[in-house]
């Protein structure tokens, strides 16, 4: 299949499943809410995790305020990302406070602050929980089409991730392209 039509493939897929996703009950929003949280928060990865790169939710994401006055809370040093030049960083906050409007009006913090810099000697004491569109049983993702996350993983395949969402994100098997990086879990309840 050639990379054109991958593309327009995903671009139905994400447009399906997020259709899907904005249409949940609060009911539905709320119980995937606490068992993913749930999930996290017992897992050992997260327990173990000094560095914490997590994302602020935004429109009918699954919400992580609660993963992130936990890891606040527990001293860990948590980093949300910020587009910058067509890049993405993550910058530390101690406040969800500290988060302004960003790229295409998602909370962001500031970029004023300490950057990750981590790298593979830091891969048991870092934790990154990213967002999608849609996931499948063999970990595969489809994002938000900016590619963001793939390429801030390309060169970090030390690092321990986990992607949340909502069960009706997960797929039987979604289409994938070289580029794309596979969560190290998938976490979709």
């Amino acid at each position: 299949m050639c990379k054109a039509s991958i593309s327009g493939e995903k671009r139905e897929i994400r447009k399906q499943v997020l259709a899907l996703r904005d249409s949940l009950s609060d009911d539905e929003r709320q119980r995937g809410n606490i068992l993913v949280t749930e999930k996290i928060l017992g897992h050992q990865w997260y327990y173990g995790a000094e560095y914490l790169l997590l994302f602020a939710n935004y429109r009918s994401e699954i919400d992580t305020s609660m993963i992130l006055e936990d890891a606040l809370q527990k001293g860990k040093k948590v980093f949300l990302p910020k587009v910058e030049d067509g890049a993405m960083m993550f910058y530390r906050i101690l406040s969800v406070k500290e988060l302004t409007e960003g790229y295409k009006g998602i909370p962001e913090p500031a970029g004023d602050t300490d950057c990750y810099s981590g790298d593979e000697t830091l891969a048991e004491k870092t934790l990154m929980i990213m967002p999608g569109a849609a996931f499948d049983v063999k970990r595969r993702r489809i994002g938000y089409g900016g590619g963001f996350y793939d390429r801030y993983l390309q060169d970090k395949p030390w690092m321990r991730t986990i992607a949340i969402g909502y069960k009706c994100q997960m797929l039987e098997e979604i289409p994938t392209e070289d580029t794309d990086i596979r969560p190290g879990q998938v976490i979709c309840l």
